[in-house]
């Protein structure tokens, strides 16, 4: 198949595809007559499991090692589920940090309430509240 149909098969843009082939994600597929790229139904599977762990909130590093562990037959799930492991950990950092922002964000918003509406922009104004928020 062509890049094309590839594409269209997995909903991944050619660009893209080529991208992954130029970083060694993919391999470089065989070049028909027309120099055209002619991929194998394993471009399919490879390119579904780059897919999946892109969703996953995986790097494009974390995917080509497993990749390279896979395309020696090494990878280990222990591997697999340490990586899980430390998506979680991640994840539950920037809920922390989204949390914490809210936090702030109301702190602000709260102060901003209480000044008089006809306030003229000082240093008890709502725009020099956010202003030292994101200098902290």
């Amino acid at each position: 198949m062509f890049i094309q149909e590839l594409a269209q098969l997995t909903g991944v843009p050619a660009k893209t595809i080529r991208y992954y082939e130029s970083i060694g994600l993919m391999p470089n597929p065989e070049r028909a007559d027309n120099n055209y790229r002619q991929y194998t139904p394993e471009a399919v599977e490879r390119l579904g499991f780059i897919v999946t762990a892109r969703s996953l909130g995986f790097s494009l590093a974390d995917i080509g090692d497993f990749l390279k562990a896979r395309d020696r037959g090494t990878l280990p799930c222990k591997r697999v589920l340490d990586s899980f492991d430390q998506r979680v950990i991640d994840i539950d950092r920037r809920i922390a940090d989204l949390l914490a922002l809210r936090e702030t964000i109301n702190h602000i918003r709260k102060a901003g309430a209480a000044l008089p509406p006809d306030k003229n922009c000082d240093e008890q104004c709502i725009c020099y509240l956010a202003n030292i928020q994101e200098k902290n």
